[in-house]
């Protein structure tokens, strides 16, 4: 008989899924995907930095950016499984990168990577 170990994460005090689960599952299958060269996690705000504050990014930008090994951009806006929705900000954004053509797309989960990307059914 086979013995298999299971992970699982801590549980939390709640059940909702969470966009950081969603986004560290997105960040696992782009990363692990073949048509992607490289993806890094984007972070928009302000920090205050000694007196001054520091604003990085830009209203609208995905949670990823990166490039596919054919060299077009990549954009992904990352949202929870039930209940995440973009601002006016983020489909400006995703469409201009459509439009320049760069693939964007939302996902709430590895599979909505595969889809987007278009390979889920060569595994």
């Amino acid at each position: 008989m086979n013995n298999f170990i299971l992970e699982c994460s801590p549980k939390t005090k709640t059940t909702k899924p969470l966009e950081a689960d969603s986004l560290r599952e997105v960040m696992r299958a782009l990363k692990s995907h073949h048509l992607v060269a490289w993806c890094e996690r984007q972070n928009t705000g302000v920090a205050k930095v000694g007196g001054r504050f520091i604003k990085f990014g830009w209203t609208g930008c995905s949670d990823i950016l990166g490039q596919l090994k054919d060299g077009r951009l990549l954009a992904v806006e990352v949202k929870k499984p039930k209940g995440g929705k973009l601002t006016d900000e983020q489909v400006f954004f995703l469409e201009l990168v459509r439009k320049h053509g760069g693939v964007s797309f939302v996902a709430t989960s590895l599979l909505d990577v595969f889809n987007n990307l278009g390979d889920i059914n060569d595994k």
